[in-house]
This record gives structure tokens, sequence and C-alpha cells, in this order.
């Protein structure tokens, strides 16, 4: 177990049959923004109810994933403390968190991914089974508000890269425009 990872034990554990198996997907905690909005801020170690952002992040993805990619630009060795692998941009100059959703699916060991931006606290616990359940026959299920598109929470096939990879070498950085043309699910 992480001891970096504090969650509460159950109140009544379940039994070893009753033990929710994670998802055959990777968990990608979006942590690479400039951070701009926030004095230039490395959103992770923003204090969230006593907690950094990055452990939230860590266990809304923990029990659902069978494994976690942290994507970062800076403090690197503070985010490889929580025992997963960090990567980092493929460039250096914070070009929006489609580039650290690359990162992430290259580092990905499963064939779907799951990508948060850290500073989403709020997040439901299982947004990663929510997602995976609404997918159906789909490549990707993207996270929708009543207002709009949140295209970095989803759940996407890892070899939609080729796309991102296509669309992101045309110019394109926002991230609500490089699902437009693909088939995909949405979870309000």
């Amino acid at each position: 177990m992480n001891p970096f990872i504090r969650t509460p034990a159950p109140a009544n554990p379940p039994d070893a049959q009753d033990a929710v198996q994670p998802l055959p997907v990777t968990g990608i905690i979006l942590a690479g923004g400039a951070g701009r909005r926030m004095g230039g801020a490395d959103k992770g170690w923003l204090d969230w109810q006593g907690k950094p952002l990055i452990e939230r992040a860590v266990a809304i993805l923990h029990g659902d994933c069978t494994d976690i990619v942290i994507s970062a630009n800076r403090n690197m060795d503070r985010y490889a403390q929580w025992g997963y692998r960090v990567v980092s941009d493929p460039t250096a100059d914070f070009q929006g968190p489609l580039m650290g959703l690359v990162a992430g699916m290259h580092a990905a060991t499963q064939a779907w991914v799951a990508s948060i931006p850290v500073d989403s606290p709020c997040l439901p616990q299982d947004i990663v089974r929510r997602m995976w359940q609404v997918k159906g026959g789909h490549d990707l299920v993207v996270v929708r508000s009543a207002d709009h598109w949140h295209a970095v929470i989803c759940l996407c096939r890892r070899d939609l890269l080729v796309d991102l990879q296509r669309y992101l070498d045309g110019g394109g950085r926002r991230a609500q425009g490089w699902f437009r043309d693909l088939s995909f699910a949405g979870l309000t």
C-alpha cells in the first residue's frame, strides 16, 4: 500500500468476493498546467480541505484504475513520492492540457485511459466507473456539465493517441476541439 495515500478503512470491510476490481484503465492526473490564473502556482500542491489537490486526484482514480500516471511539468520528484509514474509534456512551454494527455497516453499500460485535472477535487469518487458504464461501443466518453464539455475529464481508448497527435500537429490546442469529429458518448 502506498504510504502517501491516506484513505479511511471502511466501517465494514467487504468480503473478498464483494471487493470491486479495478477496471482495465490507466488513470492520468493532469497536473502540468502553468497555473496562470493562480499566480503561477503548481496546482497539485495547493491546499484543499487541509490536503494537497494531488491527494484528492489520486484518491479519485486509485480504486477504479489499474495504474496511475501523473502528468506534471515541475516538481517531478515531489510528485514521484506518490509512487506512480510521472511524465511531462513533450514540449516545455505549457501548451495546454492536451499535451499532458498525450504524455499520459504514451505512458499508459492499459488499452483505456481516464484523465482528470488535478484541480477538480469535487469530481465524484466513481467518475471512472460512471464513464465506463456509458461508453457502450464508443471509443471516447467526455463529461459534460450543464453549460459546457469538460474534454479533459474523459475516458478513451489509448489508440486515440494517433488522432489526438494529428489534431495537435495541425495546430489544435482547444481541448473541446479534438473530439468533435469522433464518435463519443457524453456523461452528464
